[in-house]
């Protein structure tokens, strides 16, 4: 009686075997490349969208810089420095005046760059002191230039543009350049 031969021999497991293992040598080398370009990825999408963030809060105070909803005294922006501290009033409550008292209610709020640090401070009326609370985390990213200039262009408002480069911590080739501009309507 012939019998059916079905299945592999040994010698075609063999040959599947080995060209399974170089496969999964290669997938193995493969993979922590992609798991570090992935982390990289990934710190320099958070560093960006942190930046960014920070970018458009200081771009919307600028916007508001100088409203007024009555006869309010003073200087809406006042830059200091090369632009590494700004103060911004603007009439919050719209009741006419840019309100000094109390500090957590008043007009005045202050942004500037110490120590590679983002701070801000409500009710600021210089860029001196003790008080600033950090925007930023200092233990992940250090800011090397934080910068807001005013270009005036005659019979137009004038176009405030704030500069960021910051770096994270963990990984200093990760970078981040930021420039946003926006007109001072009330200035």
């Amino acid at each position: 009686m012939p019998v059916k031969e079905q299945g592999f021999s040994l010698l075609e497991v063999l040959i599947a075997m080995a060209i399974s293992s170089v496969l999964l040598l290669g997938a193995a080398r493969f993979l922590p490349a992609l798991q570090r370009d992935s982390l990289t990825s990934t710190r320099k999408l958070a560093l960006e969208d942190e930046i960014w963030l920070r970018v458009f809060t200081v771009a919307k105070h600028l916007q508001r810089a100088g409203y007024c909803h009555g006869s309010c005294t003073g200087e809406g922006l006042e830059i200091v420095g090369q632009g590494d501290c700004i103060i911004v009033q603007w009439d919050a409550n719209s009741n006419g005046i840019w309100d000094r008292e109390p500090v957590k209610e008043s007009d005045q709020i202050g942004f500037r760059l110490k120590e590679h640090v983002l701070e801000t401070l409500r009710g600021a009326t210089s860029c001196e002191g003790k008080g600033w609370d950090k925007v930023t985390n200092p233990d992940a990213i250090i800011i090397d230039t934080f910068q807001v200039t005013r270009q005036d262009v005659s019979g137009f408002s004038p176009v405030l543009t704030v500069n960021m480069h910051a770096a994270s911590k963990a990984d200093p080739q990760t970078v981040v350049d930021a420039s946003y501009s926006v007109t001072g309507f009330n200035l």
